[in-house]
């Protein structure tokens, strides 16, 4: 059982199983976050070669991201797909305005579209869930555009059954912390670039291996300003002459013209603040893009798992 519900794990890992079961044939938007491999495995279970996974391939998916996902897919037993994506041809995508992910996510469904007479016209699925609902998620509007289910949401699971269905199915992803995509590091307004989401995949790489970290964040604000994030409890030891000498070297090695240390250390969906702040939850997600919620201003750009 979790906090969220008073049923058995395995009941809820049922109940989802069989809501994937009765649409005869899918496929799972699959980014490898422990969202969307909890679909995917439900989907497999419920209809084995008649469900599919599909992973779009990007220059904002980074490369450690999409081999882990290539070794989970593999587990889990699940026919998988990797599409090649270009939402960095729209110049939309690129102008990294509040409703950036929109672009990304009809890319997505639209290319998974192009393809789905190859998947027997099968039903698309997202890992959204029931929590991703009160975030600010413009992605959201493309899914309902497309008519992509979200069975997380149908059968009405949180993060932490999510989190608990997986590991009580032994995904490798069950504690692995949130992986948003690379172009979510980008304060708005600055331009989305292949040059700088390659710096931001390397940057943290480094980071997480010099420091031995799962979880933190290098956002890339205006003029090559790379704000660092980590956890509040290894702040002082960054501190320290050694790690501040071999960070700063490879930051600006990157092309970063000055580094900083973010004082309140790493909060994933950081820069949702603002927008949140603004009254833009999931409510402003299904209005049109020109509306004065879809297009709310903001300083910051926001975390989202699984974004593929």
């Amino acid at each position: 059982m979790t906090a969220e519900h008073n049923e058995p794990i395995a009941q809820l890992a049922n109940r989802l199983v069989e809501c994937i079961r009765s649409m005869q044939s899918v496929v799972v938007a699959y980014s490898g976050g422990v969202d969307s491999a909890v679909v995917a495995k439900a989907a497999f279970l419920a209809l084995k070669d008649h469900a599919v996974a599909v992973t779009a391939v990007s220059p904002s998916l980074a490369p450690a991201e999409l081999e882990e996902a290539r070794v989970q897919v593999q587990e889990i037993g699940i026919r998988h797909v990797e599409l090649n994506t270009v939402e960095f041809n729209k110049a939309e995508y690129r102008r990294n305005q509040a409703d950036r992910c929109y672009f990304c996510k009809d890319t997505l469904y639209s290319t998974i579209e192009q393809h789905r007479s190859k998947f027997g016209n099968a039903v698309v699925l997202n890992g959204t869930n029931v929590d991703d609902l009160g975030d600010y998620r413009p992605g959201l509007q493309a899914a309902a555009e497309y008519h992509v289910r979200s069975p997380l949401v149908d059968v009405g699971l949180r993060k932490v059954d999510v989190r608990a269905v997986a590991d009580y199915w032994n995904l490798r992803t069950a504690d692995k912390p949130a992986a948003p995509c690379l172009s979510s590091r980008i304060a708005y307004g600055v331009e989305v670039t292949e040059t700088r989401v390659a710096r931001i995949a390397e940057a943290e790489a480094f980071l997480k291996q010099h420091l031995n970290c799962r979880e933190l964040r290098v956002r890339e604000e205006a003029n090559d300003l790379a704000r660092i994030e980590l956890p509040l409890s290894i702040l002082t030891t960054v501190a320290q002459a050694e790690y501040r000498t071999a960070i700063t070297s490879k930051l600006r090695s990157l092309g970063y013209r000055a580094i900083t240390l973010d004082l309140e250390g790493f909060r994933s969906g950081s820069m949702n603040e603002v927008l949140v702040s603004l009254g833009t939850p999931a409510s402003a997600m299904t209005k049109p893009l020109g509306s004065p919620a879809a297009a709310a201003p903001s300083l910051r750009n926001g975390d989202s798992d699984d974004q593929h």
